[in-house]
């Protein structure tokens, strides 16, 4: 029953075993004589030093999470002072904390402690973290070191479909390049819809072989790290295929989720969307959720790719977004995993908490950011560093005058809030609204709290294009357009009246005491003026849809006001008219504009079928065979004229398109009597 083996290590030296809850150890004056039935851990012990691993061998999938579970003790009378986890040691050094490694940046996280636990968490695993990863403890007395041994090997693999068999039926594998840990259920999805689940990597049942199938596997738990989906048969099946399977993005800037598809060349693509909701296989197309209104917009650059893009992130956007298409005979399931977005803030973790000669600042966030961004660090609102590691490279000193705040290069204008190194009386500024979309001709607010440590002597506003900072009440292109209000402490703003479209800038906030000036390089609010402009699109037959548009969305979810020939529609019976979209009949003469509600003075232009249709000839006067002659439409219309139609009376197809129609060489046959037809978006 049991396997017997003998070690001989240096003396004083205990091996023990761990079998099930017991742990068994015999000790000779020169060996130790280990028995065991079977083995979970084994724990290496010297004078008291030791490092347990469970387990010492791992499978898992790429981009998962995995936890090095870890427990370890040391002789009493010592204090430990650093923990760390490594994976390469060169001679004579220290090993490199791996915490400190740029290629873990925001991906370890180390729940152990000084006590005895060891344990470290790695997330959104990659392949190149396959390594044998090892824990070690230095203690406050000469020669208190430890390593534990042999540590933890840890394997990333993928996951693959391989397709074996002959030309009829297939066998599918669901293949790995080591054994996943705690034996996973497998999850088989045909063209993109759940088909079944076991605990067996190859699927249950042979496939017919055909061109248009498509098959892919994954993890129960871990959905959405599934295979690539391969086909049965050839290489133009069904399929979609993810740019990424998660991404995390700052709150209030712009993303980009893009996805590969393909078919059989014998179907034709009906219709494409993105959606994030889905019930019962019915899906609702994100462009016309009102969550979304005015911040999404569908991308391609070739038949087979989608890109849907998402602008002004909110945290409520974290979630799971697919792609979909259907053809003339199939459609792409909606149980196929998608991306994974998650939305972020960034936040500036200052430690110890407790009072410390010096901290230690992380920028920290909820997710780890794509694309291993550069981090940027601002001291009292001035430009202090840059770095790839979250973490800031040295440490500051403990005082309570200094705040500090980061951002991340691209998205300066998203830094995290200010926070003090100790207490909360440190210098800062905070700003109420990071952008702002006001209307041309309005007033705007814009916002901020400050704190001085010392008494404030003076404070202005400015423009961050200037190449000084220049107070905007000394500012010509502002003059009557500007005031202060707000007292110290509470909000201080800056109120802009009569807008105009070159306001549109970000401003800044300094203040000064009389030994401290507010730094000019950390982002203030950016402010975006925009026109109202009505745009006309095709709706159903003998329909059109008009949206008021604006260069930017609109601060404060305003309510929208529709006017039909100058008059407001109110409280229609079939028609809502609060939203920012309207639809009409195709063949209308009438004519639309929007306002805004609380700005009804500020309404777009009006857009109205042409009318006025005028006829000049060219040259005037008596016209004779053999001469040419030049014909010119002209119409009132909004939008302008996107197409002229020549007509000869009495003749049912036009003679010519364009707003010129040129006759040459006149003869006889070409006497009558000519008209033209002008169109827009609204109608002819």
């Amino acid at each position: 029953m049991c396997q017997h083996f003998l070690f001989s290590p240096l003396p004083f030296t205990s091996l023990y075993c761990k079998v099930g809850d017991a742990t068994m150890a015999l000790r000779t004056a020169g060996s130790v004589l280990v028995v065991f039935l079977w083995s979970v851990t084994v724990v290496l012990g010297q004078d008291g030093w030791s490092v347990t691993y469970t387990p010492q061998s791992i499978c898992a999938l790429k981009w998962s999470t995995v936890d090095l579970t870890c427990s370890y003790t040391y002789p009493s009378g010592y204090t430990v002072t650093t923990t760390l986890w490594f994976t390469k040691w060169g001679t004579g050094v220290e090993p490199k904390d791996l915490g400190q490694d740029p290629e873990y940046a925001g991906r370890l996280v180390y729940n152990g402690d000084k006590k005895n636990d060891c344990t470290m968490t790695i997330t959104d695993l990659r392949e190149r973290d396959s390594a044998t990863y090892k824990f070690r403890l230095l203690t406050d007395q000469e020669g208190g070191k430890y390593t534990g041994e042999p540590g933890v090997t840890l394997s990333v693999t993928g996951l693959q479909v391989k397709v074996t068999g002959g030309h009829q039926d297939k066998t599918l594998t669901c293949s790995t390049t080591c054994t996943l840990t705690d034996n996973p259920t497998y999850i088989w999805y045909k063209n993109g819809q759940h088909l079944d689940e076991s605990t067996s990597p190859q699927y249950k049942d042979s496939v017919s072989s055909n061109y248009e199938d498509s098959y892919s596997c994954a993890v129960k738990g871990h959905e959405n790290l599934h295979s690539p989906a391969v086909c049965v048969q050839g290489e133009s099946c069904m399929n979609v295929t993810y740019t990424h399977q998660s991404i995390c993005a700052l709150k209030g800037s712009t993303v980009d989720i893009s996805c590969f598809y393909t078919h059989h060349s014998w179907h034709n693509v009906a219709e494409v969307s993105w959606f994030n909701k889905w019930e019962s296989g019915v899906t609702k197309d994100l462009s016309l959720n009102p969550e979304y209104a005015d911040r999404v917009e569908y991308h391609r650059q070739t038949e087979k790719d989608s890109t849907l893009r998402i602008t002004d992130l909110r945290e409520s956007d974290s979630t799971e977004y697919k792609f979909r298409f259907t053809t003339d005979d199939a459609r792409w399931g909606s149980s196929f995993p998608g991306t994974t977005l998650t939305v972020t803030g960034l936040q500036v973790k200052v430690t110890p908490d407790q009072f410390s000669e010096h901290k230690t600042l992380t920028c920290i966030t909820t997710c780890t950011l794509t694309d291993n961004p550069t981090y940027i660090w601002y001291k009292n609102g001035q430009h202090l560093d840059e770095s790839t590691s979250p973490q800031y490279k040295d440490s500051v000193s403990s005082n309570y005058e200094d705040s500090y705040s980061c951002a991340v290069k691209g998205h300066e204008d998203l830094h995290s809030p200010a926070v003090c190194v100790q207490g909360q009386r440190c210098n800062r500024v905070t700003y109420t609204k990071r952008r702002i979309c006001v209307l041309k001709g309005s007033t705007v607010d814009i916002s901020c709290t400050y704190v001085g440590y010392y008494s404030t002597t003076s404070s202005f506003w400015f423009r961050s294009d200037k190449s000084t900072p220049e107070d905007l009440t000394r500012d010509p292109g502002y003059a009557g357009r500007v005031e202060y209000t707000g007292t110290y402490r509470g909000p201080f703003t800056l109120r802009i009246t009569d807008l105009r479209e070159e306001d549109s800038a970000e401003y800044r906030f300094t203040f000064k005491t009389d030994n401290f000036e507010w730094g000019h390089s950390l982002p203030g609010t950016t402010l975006s003026v925009t026109g109202l402009q009505v745009k006309v699109t095709p709706a159903a037959e003998g329909q059109k849809t008009l949206t008021c548009i604006t260069t930017c969305t609109l601060t404060d979810n305003p309510t929208y006001i529709w006017y039909k020939n100058g008059q407001r529609l109110d409280e229609p019976t079939s028609q809502q008219y609060s939203s920012n979209t309207l639809v009409v009949l195709g063949h209308s003469v009438d004519s639309y504009s929007c306002a805004v509600e609380h700005h009804e003075d500020l309404h777009s232009p009006a857009v109205y079928a042409p009318k006025n249709t005028s006829v000049s000839v060219s040259p005037s006067g008596e016209i004779v065979e053999g001469s040419s002659v030049t014909l010119t439409c002209s119409s009132d219309a909004n939008p302008p004229v996107d197409k002229y139609t020549w007509y000869k009376k009495n003749v049912t197809s036009p003679k010519a398109s364009g707003q010129s129609y040129i006759i040459t060489n006149i003869i006889s046959e070409d006497r009558g009597e000519y008209y033209c037809e002008a169109q827009n978006g609204r109608g002819s």
